[in-house]
């Protein structure tokens, strides 16, 4: 499960691009209890999610030539300039190249060889997301793409990850770990599209969820306040209960209550 003691190849940061950010702001209020803190118009309108004063996400206002609305999931890098040249040559892309971020860090936003956005972020001032792992906070990543095996090579060769497979009802799950982590590490995993019609429609992507204590009551507040059910809350063994949401612009994410890992 995702901590804060971020390592390279880990989710160190995410944030909302959305074209109605006080909407927004609203909408995961009612959900998480987030307050919206503005870093001012020398960021660009740019503010942080925080929950009892600790940051949990970034987001901002954004228009059609920046993309969909979407949440944006970051990992953590050295070298955000040689992980844009190792990105390029594993056949991805760069939508944004690297800059500076007033001091706090750099980042980049590049794309996988399938095109899923992703970002990554190299730390200076600003190490990271203040709170992971919480109810209210990022737990956990999810990649939904067409070809897990393309998938795991590209992620190995840009950011050392690693994956390995664990059985659950139905299959095999690939979970994600940053390079020689164990499996308290792992912080996400791979899905084929294939084995999900709703995810194949909607094209690959990665998921974020988030903790929290009850699953069922967001799934009524999203509802409630304009968002939209892309899978009910359901239990799976030895996982949690989880659901699937988009919120009042379209912005997708999930949300679990994980069940404790056994030591």
């Amino acid at each position: 499960m995702l901590t804060t003691r971020f390592v390279n190849g880990a989710p160190n940061w995410i944030d909302l691009g959305t074209p109605e950010i006080d909407g927004a702001v609203s909408f995961y209020n009612g959900l998480f209890g987030w307050q919206f803190r503005s870093a001012g118009p020398e960021a660009g309108e740019y503010g942080f999610f925080q929950l009892d004063g600790r940051t949990v996400a970034g987001g901002m206002q954004t228009g059609p030539e920046q993309g969909p609305p979407s949440w944006t999931v970051y990992f953590r890098s050295e070298d955000v300039q040689a992980t844009a040249k190792a990105a390029e040559q594993a056949h991805g892309s760069v939508l944004a190249q690297p800059m500076d971020v007033l001091g706090q860090g750099h980042l980049a936003v590049l794309t996988d060889q399938a095109g899923v956005p992703f970002g990554i972020w190299q730390p200076a001032l600003t190490k990271g997301v203040d709170v992971a792992g919480e109810p209210g906070s990022l737990c956990w990543v999810e990649l939904y793409t067409p070809d897990i095996a393309a998938a795991a090579a590209y992620y190995h060769k840009v950011l050392g990850l690693e994956t390995s497979g664990m059985p659950f009802p139905g299959g095999t799950y690939t979970c994600v770990n940053p390079a020689g982590g164990d499996d308290a590490s792992m912080f996400g995993g791979m899905v084929p599209l294939a084995e999900d019609p709703a995810e194949a429609q909607a094209g690959a992507y990665w998921l974020p969820y988030f903790e929290v204590e009850d699953p069922d009551a967001v799934v009524e507040k999203a509802q409630q306040t304009g968002g939209r059910v892309r899978m009910p809350a359901t239990t799976l063994e030895g996982v949690g209960r989880m659901a699937k949401l988009a919120d009042p612009y379209g912005a997708r994410f999930a949300v679990i209550r994980s069940e404790p890992q056994q030591t």
